[in-house]
Parts: C-alpha cells; sequence; structure tokens
C-alpha cells in the first residue's frame, strides 16, 4: 500500500542543514493500522507529511498502492489532491463558523471531487454514521467537544473514500480519559473498514493500544520495526528499549558462560554470545521480582526506599548496593518489607554494548 524507499529530507537552520530524514525505507501492507513512534525531532511528522504530499523529499521515491507518488530520480512530486488520502492534523482544522455537515461538505463540493449536493449529503451522512455523529450535521462546530471535534476531522477524512488515512497526533489535545475513549472508537473503525492509516505519535501507549505494526523512529532514521510484542520484548537496541517503555539499566563486563558482573554483583543471561566486553543489562519493572529467600540464581538483597499503591499495581524503589531500581508488583503479593531479595529472571534481560550515554542510565 505505502511503499517508501530512500526517501531523506533536510531543513536549513542557522546556515546549516539539519537532517530531518535519513534514507528512510518502509512498507505499509493494506490494511494495516501503522504507527510511526518517536520523540519530538524524530522525523515522525515529515514522513507523513512527505506521504501526503504535504513536503517535498530530497531524495528518494514513495509509491502509494501501486502508483509513483513522488520520485527525485523521475522528477515527479504529485500534489496532495492527487494522492487520495485522507488527513487528520493535531489541531483538528475545524472551521468553527460552519457547521458539522458544512465541515465536510466543503471536501466533497470544492475539492478535486466536485459532487453534487446530494451526493455529498449522502456521503456527509455516512461518514458521520461512521464515528457516531449522525445527529450532529447541523451542530455549529464551536459548540461541540474535543473529542466531538476529533471524530468531524476523522469523518471529513474519511469522505473523500481515500485508500489511505493519514493521521498526526490526533489525540494529543484530549484529556487522557477522552484519549483512551477516541483511540479505542478509532481501533474499532479501521478493523470495521477495513482502513489503512499511518499514525504518528510519541506516547508509546497510544502505539500499543493501535498498532498492528510500529516503527520507532529518531534523528530521522527508523531504529526498529515490529508488531508492540515484539519491540517491548525484544528491542534491537538499548535506544528502542528504553523509549519504547520504562527500564532499569545495569552495567557489567561479560566474563563468558552467560555470565556478566555487573555493579549488582553477576548476573547470568539467556545468551552471551554476540556481547562482549562492557555491556548494558536491561530489564523492565515488571520483571523484577521481590522474593523474601535468596535461593536460586539472580537474587541480589536490597533494602525497599519507597512503595506507591496505584490501585492495579504496586511501584517500589529498590536500593540494591546503593542503586535503585524500579519493581512493578501486585497488590495481591502485599506491600514489600524493608530488606527483600530483588530476583531478576535471566530470560527476561536484555543486554547491549555499553554505548548509551550516560546520563540515559543513571
Amino acid at each position: 500500500m505505502i511503499s517508501i524507499a530512500g526517501v531523506s529530507k533536510n531543513f536549513s537552520a542557522d546556515d546549516r542543514s539539519v537532517a530531518a530524514l535519513r534514507s528512510v525505507h518502509l512498507e505499509v501492507n493494506r490494511g494495516e493500522f501503522f504507527v510511526l513512534l518517536g520523540p519530538s525531532g524524530s522525523g515522525k511528522t515529515t514522513l507523513l507529511r512527505a506521504v501526503a504530499g504535504l513536503e517535498k523529499p530530497d531524495q528518494g521515491e514513495i509509491s502509494l498502492d501501486g502508483k509513483v507518488v513522488y520520485s527525485r530520480s523521475q522528477g515527479l512530486c504529485a500534489p496532495p489532491e492527487e494522492r487520495q488520502v485522507g488527513m487528520v492534523f493535531q489541531s483538528y482544522a475545524i472551521w468553527p463558523h460552519l457547521t458539522v455537515a458544512e465541515n465536510i461538505g466543503l471536501v466533497l463540493t470544492h475539492g478535486r471531487l466536485r459532487l453534487s449536493r446530494k451526493a455529498a449529503a449522502e456521503r456527509i451522512r455516512y461518514s458521520l454514521s461512521l464515528v457516531q455523529l449522525q445527529d450532529f450535521e447541523t451542530r455549529p462546530a464551536r459548540l461541540l467537544s474535543g473529542g466531538q471535534q476529533q471524530r468531524v476531522a476523522l469523518a471529513r477524512a474519511l469522505a473523500i473514500n481515500p485508500a489511505l488515512v493519514l493521521m498526526d497526533e490526533p489525540l494529543s489535545n484530549l484529556d487522557a480519559r477522552l484519549r483512551e475513549e477516541v483511540r479505542t472508537n478509532i481501533k474499532k473503525l479501521a478493523v470495521q473498514i477495513g482502513m489503512t492509516v499511518l499514525y504518528v505519535t510519541h506516547d508509546q501507549i497510544e502505539a500499543m493500544v493501535l498498532a498492528d505494526r510500529i516503527a520507532v523512529m529518531a534523528h530521522g532514521e527508523i531504529l526498529q520495526v515490529g508488531r508492540p510484542a515484539e519491540l517491548y520484548r525484544h528491542p534491537a537496541s538499548a535506544l528502542v528499549a528504553e523509549f519504547f517503555g520504562s527500564i532499569n539499566w545495569i552495567r557489567g563486563m561479560v566474563h563468558g558462560n552467560n555470565r556478566i558482573e555487573t555493579e549488582l554483583g553477576p548476573l547470568w543471561i539467556a545468551d552471551s554470545r554476540h556481547c562482549y566486553g562492557a555491556v548494558i543489562v536491561g530489564v523492565r519493572p515488571e520483571d523484577v521480582h521481590l522474593r523474601s529467600s535468596n535461593e536460586g540464581e539472580n537474587r541480589i538483597e536490597g533494602k525497599v526506599r519507597t512503595s506507591v499503591f496505584l490501585g492495579d499495581q504496586i511501584v517500589s524503589e529498590i536500593d540494591v548496593r546503593g542503586k535503585i531500581l524500579i519493581a512493578k508488583g501486585s497488590p495481591d503479593d502485599g506491600e514489600p518489607s524493608d530488606t527483600v531479595f530483588v530476583y531478576l529472571p535471566r530470560d527476561r534481560l536484555v543486554v547491549f554494548s555499553d554505548r548509551v550515554p550516560s546520563n540515559s542510565l543513571e
């Protein structure tokens, strides 16, 4: 559905060139909900805008549904209206002085389609029904809530019957409760009508809830592509592991036989064949288990500094030889006592060369 090959984009800033995209390659399948995930400045929005035709790359090629819409070698750059994509912006871009129906109708009667009034009215009703706003046609847009405005923006994107819908952080202006509700509705709608979605966000939870697959981006490059569980449990680098969920880092040196001498003491890992010299060992907070005995491997004595009850979990700070580890446990296990033994399962540890900036691992 979307094929991106070697796409690069530079911007000029203060008399110097800044690389927003660095030879990006990506394939998105038809009917897939694909998320571009990364921090601010990672290049995810620039890539989305390049697909939409709102940004012209410097190099590479982009194809949509088998049709080349941008090619530097061919001197081709199709305008946005010829790409048959729907776009939902972060700001929604709703005209407050128009009604809901008029907001949607503009793209149908004044855009590329130029539908008749009757055909446009039918398309408006259908698109509003998809987002459960069929009774809001005559409502002034200025009287809508944030969640309703977001749904109108989505209905407008769907009204042109696009082959692809692009979404640029569409939920960032909503409060937490409403964001959870709307993202569930977007996912259901995508499955219901089988639409292909390219979605930009910096929120890892949002990405995991929505995505069939995710591309983690940083510094204009794609670091890893995979399903949410794959990225969470098998990150390709320390940067992916750190961005894709909270993680504890422990420094150490590989000593062979799947053993690492760390700042907390010796740890055994599942496989050290690809690890040499100085390394960092990562473990997710939910994989830091607290035990009352020191029997077995990878158990280290520690002291509980803080423990916070959050309803569905207890989050604790454990001091192990002067280093704080974050642990997440079930409330059914009870609050941890003062002195505990931290158990780190070897099959839950990830290991990388120690090349991550020290301030990221404190």
